[in-house]
């Protein structure tokens, strides 16, 4: 479970009565299927950027769910996975905006240490069917993160890609804090505005001219 800085904003949530429907939900998925993440993986977003040290926000909708795909990071796979289409759309952006070249795995885990929050609005699914615990509760509880990352009292930024993304701006009303939104990564829609968008440059000199370290959004070629 959540065992830091993040039990002050989100632990009045695990007490209400939707939360115990959906974590009676989630724990029968699993007893009774296959789901991902593992569960060891449900709230690894939290484990690898605790509040404290949350500089970006990136949202993503459900869990890859594939086997040895989804580990509780938005966008991100397992090393030794092949790299998922958006994320290959991700990285070359990243390539013609910052130079980075395209690493050979897509395992996101720097970027988590560095304080990028890589946060599904659904932490769970059940195998080869994506949005399968889609309005079960999980979005309830991830506003409850939204809501916790605006309140954040010095300059995040954030980036919405997508139209289910997209909603949430509304939430986001803090004016420290800077809101990117642009089409999703996705093939199906990455030339209608997610290329050119210039996210990661943009997070990195709005956070550089706050007097905050930039990410190295480099991810290392593993082999």
């Amino acid at each position: 479970m959540i065992d830091n800085d993040w039990l002050v904003p989100l632990g009045a949530e695990f007490k209400k009565p939707y939360y115990r429907d959906l974590y009676n939900f989630v724990k029968k998925e699993y007893e009774t299927g296959v789901c991902f993440p593992p569960p060891k993986d449900i709230f690894s977003a939290f484990s690898m950027t605790p509040l404290s040290q949350v500089k970006v926000l990136i949202l993503g909708q459900d869990p890859y769910h594939n086997y040895h795909q989804a580990h509780g990071l938005c966008f991100s796979v397992l090393p030794g996975e092949e790299i998922p289409p958006s994320l290959k759309n991700i990285y070359k952006e990243l390539s013609d905006e910052l130079g980075c070249y395209i690493p050979d795995n897509g395992y996101l885990e720097k970027w988590a240490r560095q304080g990028v929050l890589l946060l599904n609005t659904v932490l769970t699914v059940r195998a080869h069917m994506a949005n399968s615990h889609q309005g079960v509760g999980w979005e309830q509880f991830t506003d409850a993160v939204i809501r916790a990352v605006n309140d954040i009292d010095r300059p995040v930024a954030i980036m919405l890609w997508g139209s289910p993304a997209g909603k949430k701006a509304a939430m986001l009303n803090n004016p420290k804090h800077l809101v990117l939104k642009a089409a999703h990564p996705s093939p199906l829609s990455a030339y209608r505005g997610f290329f050119g968008c210039g996210h990661f440059k943009k997070v990195n000199e709005y956070l550089e001219a706050n007097g905050v370290e930039p990410i190295d959004w480099q991810i290392e070629n593993l082999h």
